[in-house]
């Protein structure tokens, strides 16, 4: 290992990329607890300033699949693949967005930790909790029965691959980005021959979409979202790349061309705000721009699985899904199977309503 980082930490020029092999066998000593806390923290922050190219993140990303368990529940269903530092600024339209998806007969899996640096957010496991529903007490045969009730599978990745609960105080007092950041997203816990995954900068949108021209999905789409998020934007028009048969695209979503671009409301996004918005959005009663996110980002992901012809389309089925209660529906058996509360069970503060 002392070798590996002093070919690493060399500096910004200095420093040389690791081939596949060496960063394979790095990650595999960083997860089995064979490389001391200094080291790793070391080794992480090294590869923090050099940035990691494709060859390393391929490698840290078969490396964290070795070390998890994982579930081939649906045969045809999309990942979605959000941030784990979770969201502070922004609607999490992903959670929404899944039981519409469901609703429509397409396969969703979630997946998601407590959150991390460096955004220590909303997660997937705080809004979940704010439902009722302790991730924690899930075992997988619970998630499985979920998924094949409703066709929305949630993954506690922490839960699934227990060296990333390990190193967790580490990445903590770290309190920066690491490659795990990238990787622990890439685990596809499903087999999923379909993704969305989000990223934030520009230089890094074309990186991931280069690492997922390696891997088998039938069609993925790296996505420059909200907050870093696999989330389309509502109000401006988002950047996507999309990966099929080892080619990459770069292609442009604008709401506007569907007519969808209104302004959200700033809203202060706590896990309850979160879950509040999610569950109006669902059940008819949100503002209009959060409904018009949901349907464009569940528009998108049926293009994306190839379950229609245009994300217009899909637009259309997932607002049909949305006004006549399916959707809804769906959710409400999704909570009582995951063991939390329906929706109307619960008091939430009021929300202004759709002005549509």
């Amino acid at each position: 290992m002392s070798a590996i980082l002093r070919e690493v930490g060399r500096g910004k020029r200095g420093a040389r990329d690791l081939n596949y092999e060496e960063a394979f066998a790095v990650a595999g000593k960083i997860l089995n607890g064979e490389v001391s806390p200094v080291q790793t923290a070391a080794f992480l922050m090294a590869e923090r300033m050099k940035t990691e190219n494709v060859e390393e993140l391929e490698a840290f990303v078969h490396a964290c699949r070795n070390g998890a368990e994982r579930m081939a529940v649906f045969e045809d269903g999309l990942d979605c693949a959000g941030p784990y530092d979770g969201r502070t600024k922004s609607f999490m339209a992903t959670y929404p967005t899944a039981f519409v998806l469901a609703a429509s007969g397409a396969r969703v899996t979630l997946h998601g930790s407590e959150p991390l640096p460096p955004k220590w957010g909303v997660t997937l496991p705080v809004l979940l909790r704010e439902a009722g529903i302790d991730p924690r007490q899930m075992d997988r045969e619970d998630a499985r029965e979920a998924a094949l009730r409703t066709g929305v599978m949630y993954v506690s990745s922490e839960d699934w691959c227990a060296p990333l609960r390990k190193l967790r105080p580490l990445r903590e007092e770290l309190g920066f980005r690491t490659v795990f950041n990238t990787a622990e997203k890439l685990i596809d816990f499903n087999h999923s021959p379909y993704l969305v995954f989000g990223v934030f900068h520009n230089t890094f949108l074309d990186r991931i979409a280069k690492l997922l021209t390696r891997f088998r999905y039938r069609r993925a789409y790296v996505v420059q979202g909200m907050e870093g998020s696999e989330d389309l934007y509502i109000d401006r028009p988002t950047r996507v790349y999309g990966v099929e048969n080892g080619e990459m695209q770069l292609e442009l979503v604008d709401p506007a061309a569907y007519d969808l671009d209104i302004p959200a409301p700033e809203l202060a996004w706590t896990a309850k705000k979160q879950l509040e918005v999610a569950e109006a959005v669902l059940s008819g009663e949100a503002h209009v721009a959060f409904i018009n996110q949901v349907a464009l980002n569940g528009g998108f992901r049926l293009y994306a699985m190839g379950r229609v012809s245009s994300i217009e389309e899909g637009i259309y089925t997932c607002q049909g899904l949305l006004e006549d209660g399916s959707a809804y529906r769906i959710y409400r058996q999704w909570c009582l199977t995951m063991g939390g509360e329906l929706p109307d069970r619960r008091t939430l503060s009021t929300y202004p309503a759709s002005t549509t």
